[in-house]
């Protein structure tokens, strides 16, 4: 990857959590610059099944107490030491959540203003208050205005950015990647003995017919009791995979034990284990909120059918090419789905192979870093065009 020139020495990354996934992009963006990176990152709370990355290899990363104020998805976030490890590492450039609810978040950028250094804010896109006309949404307005640069996955992101009045140029795309050694393990295991796949199904008792994955944590916005619903109203009825545990996983397993008898769930499986279940699917489904595994079931050259994610589904889920777009909640609409799947087998193979080149193009972990650093050279080059060098002597 070509560096870009015009970079600071020391770059702060302030997150609520490190999962594992995230690991490898810290490292990458790491070795993409000039100085040196540290990250500033408490552990996921148990409930969550979020694994957390443990230690990096080229990254220091601080590791904070998190403090979840209030319950559900709505809870305010104060991070202990945040003043601390500034003051200590003292960044001449920050990148943050920008996430209205994380407090700590706040002070760290007020911070980092006063010494007319910049911050840059990384979001999926507004939150919804921000782009209607009520109380709150001047004041979210402002709160995203005052970045220096921002970045966001999607161009969905991208454009709800643009209609809050957000300039283009202070926007930039960093595609959600992940690193998947392994799908190139199972390919090439695959390739050297295709039959490992039969032995793999048959390892969890599947037939021939249409065999669906589900990928995630099992909470109820995820939406897995309507794709058990739905499977169970496709006639013949395909093999559900689900992989993944979670507060809901007693009542769908009752609900499967009534509705599906061909719903195998298999619990939080990682690495090779997961990479079969990849190999071994017709058809990845989130009926719900997504994640990465719409990206790792494209490396696995899947076919997949999504309703929520972090707006990368609109970018890398092309319809009628290489999945489907769910309405959502609208289980008619997913049984529909299901039976065109069922119906046409050899149309899912070429759909995989669409995904597979459609995410290799599209979002590749290079790509992302490649969006940081566009996001981190302008917020520096702006700032320091517009009001001099920034303050970079140590506290």
């Amino acid at each position: 990857m070509a560096r870009v020139s015009y970079l600071p020495d020391r770059v702060g990354l302030q997150q609520r959590v490190l999962p594992s996934y995230r690991g490898p992009f810290c490292e990458a963006l790491a070795r993409e610059l000039p100085g040196s990176l540290e990250v500033f990152a408490g552990r996921p709370r148990t409930e969550e099944g979020i694994r957390d990355s443990g230690p990096l290899d080229s990254v220091v990363r601080m590791i904070p107490r998190n403090v979840h104020l209030g319950w559900g998805q709505g809870y305010l976030l104060w991070q202990m030491g945040w003043q601390f490890w500034l003051r200590g590492f003292d960044p001449q450039l920050l990148v943050v959540e920008a996430n209205p609810r994380y407090v700590s978040n706040h002070f760290a950028a007020r911070w980092m203003r006063s010494r007319r250094r910049p911050v840059v804010g990384w979001s999926l896109g507004p939150v919804g208050q921000a782009r209607g006309e009520g109380l709150l949404a001047a004041p979210l307005r402002h709160y995203y205005a005052a970045f220096d640069s921002l970045v966001v996955y999607s161009h969905q992101g991208i454009r709800e950015f643009e209609r809050i009045g957000i300039p283009r140029e202070k926007i930039h795309h960093a595609p959600n990647a992940v690193q998947s050694s392994t799908s190139e393990v199972i390919r090439s295991q695959l390739a050297s003995d295709p039959s490992r796949v039969d032995r793999w199904r048959e390892q969890w008792g599947l037939g021939e017919g249409l065999t669906v994955l589900f990928v995630g944590r099992l909470q109820a916005r995820k939406r897995v009791d309507q794709l058990i619903r739905a499977c169970a109203r496709v006639q013949p009825s395909p093999q559900l995979l689900v992989v993944g545990d979670g507060p809901e996983r007693k009542a769908l397993e009752g609900l499967a034990g009534k509705r599906l008898s061909a719903c195998k769930f298999l619990g939080d499986l990682r690495g090779e284990e997961l990479g079969r279940c990849f190999a071994a699917a017709d058809l990845l489904v989130l009926p719900g909120t997504g994640g990465l595994a719409l990206q790792e079931a494209m490396l696995y050259a899947k076919p997949v059918a999504v309703a929520q994610a972090d707006g990368s589904q609109m970018d890398l889920v092309k319809a009628g090419e290489n999945g489907w777009h769910l309405p959502p909640g609208d289980e008619n609409a997913l049984v529909g789905v299901l039976s065109q799947a069922s119906a046409d087998r050899e149309r899912l193979r070429a759909m995989g192979a669409a995904s597979l080149k459609i995410v290799r193009e599209m979002a590749t972990l290079e790509k992302m870093v490649a969006g940081f650093l566009s996001a981190i050279d302008w917020a520096w080059a702006h700032r320091f065009e517009q009001s001099g060098p920034p303050a970079i002597a140590r506290s």
